[in-house]
């Protein structure tokens, strides 16, 4: 790591100081330090907070006796922190939470370093979790979480064990009703539910930055055009509506979405407004070409990194290490919902027995590590805007589909 160090020796009535020490301190010689004040900073999703305050208030209890601290928390979504991060590193946060795909960006940045004490890291989290922290083998990052998917949340009230295995259907039931079902088309993540499993292939060149994509493909039995007028054809229903999942979360409340594709992250909140009318399955199937195609997801983690540039590394270390610990994603789960890495907090009766867990379980049988360049984004999130808009521009969906593979596989 790119460290400053102040190496300190209490002598008789002064205390001297000797700077660029040239050896990096041991933690054992940091600890003998009772008088040092510690700043650090944490960058977390903004509906952590409540929570890693938790986390920072027993760190600093159980470590009182070797140091000072100050513990500061900054907001900051996990799905752009590599950007933000690398913007200004030098000023960055100590520790930091981010999703998965941004960890060999970051490692080739020089942000973060490989874990010290790797193979103990390796023994306590699940192998998935690990892989996804991981660059060629090296590992970069620590675990959080295993459960950065999604699925389908419904309500009871309103559908059958056989109407939740349709799209379609649910949406055609919602509609009669007036209610709603939701997903995210503004958000390419969600959309590639939509090609995953139809032959329809999007994925990172060997260079690591640039994309291959055949969304536009007219050769196989599902051709671009069937998945963008599946869309269309959704889309066009009113008991269909492409929403965020702040929005979905507000209609979830007011009565008004009675189901919608989301992760484990609303749980909670799900079942404290419909109760033990709270359901959680895989995602559906949805009609499109004349057949039934099962709905694919991208899977990932949560991490937590120790920026390369702390001033204190060891501690910020020791505080990553705390945050993903077994109790640590234990009260995460307890709090947030938010499935475990950590072998043994994953085991415990109660993570196995959440219906929001087992619906991830069930569907990461059609689901596909997220690796992606940034190219992809903007443009999937542009054309399925389109496509949740009824195709206000008029134009022919190869031209669209063509103009969007030209953008991701961009150089």
């Amino acid at each position: 790591m790119k460290r400053r160090w102040i190496c300190l020796f209490w002598a008789v009535g002064s205390l001297l100081c000797l700077n660029a020490c040239g050896k990096q301190e041991t933690m054992a010689e940091t600890e003998a330090v009772t008088d040092q004040v510690i700043e650090l900073t944490v960058w977390g999703g903004e509906d952590d907070e409540e929570l890693l305050r938790e986390l920072f208030a027993s760190f600093e209890s159980y470590y009182k006796d070797q140091a000072d601290f100050q513990i500061s928390y900054q907001a900051q979504s996990e799905s752009n922190c590599k950007d933000v991060l690398l913007g200004d590193l030098e000023n960055g946060a100590d520790v930091f939470a981010f999703a998965d795909d941004q960890v060999a960006a970051l490692a080739a940045a020089g942000a973060l370093d490989p874990i010290e004490h790797a193979e103990e890291v390796r023994a306590e989290n699940l192998p998935a979790s690990v892989d996804a922290a991981s660059v060629d083998g090296t590992l970069y990052a620590y675990p959080l979480t295993a459960d950065n998917g999604y699925f389908l949340y419904y309500n009871k009230e309103f559908f059958s064990e056989e109407d939740i295995r349709s799209l379609n259907r649910m949406v055609e039931i919602a509609a009669k009703g007036g209610k709603l079902v939701t997903m995210d088309w503004s958000s390419a993540w969600y959309v590639y539910s939509f090609f995953g499993n139809t032959g329809l292939e999007v994925g990172l060149n060997e260079d690591g930055l640039t994309n291959f994509c055949t969304w536009n493909g007219t050769d196989g039995p599902i051709q671009g055009v069937d998945v963008a007028q599946a869309m269309l054809d959704i889309a066009a229903s009113p008991g269909f509506r492409s929403c965020t999942d702040e929005e979905f979360l507000a209609g979830v409340k007011d009565g008004s979405v009675i189901a919608g594709v989301s992760g484990v992250w609303n749980e909670v909140a799900i079942e404290e407004a419909w109760g033990s009318q709270t359901g959680a399955a895989k995602l559906p199937a949805y009609t499109c070409g004349g057949e039934q195609i099962q709905m694919a997801s991208f899977s990932g983690c949560k991490l937590i990194g120790v920026n390369a540039y702390s001033q204190h590394p060891e501690w910020s270390a020791r505080l990553a290490e705390w945050i993903t610990s077994e109790d640590g994603q234990t009260l995460r789960f307890e709090k947030r919902g938010q499935g475990p890495s950590n072998v043994r907090a994953a085991g415990s009766a109660e993570v196995q027995e959440s219906p929001a867990i087992a619906a991830l379980l069930e569907q990461s049988e059609f689901s596909q590590l997220q690796r992606v360049g940034g190219k992809f984004w903007d443009p999937v999130t542009a054309f399925a805007n389109g496509m949740a808009q009824g195709n206000p521009s008029g134009a022919s969906l190869q031209e669209q589909l063509d103009r969007l593979v030209e953008e991701v596989t961009a150089r």
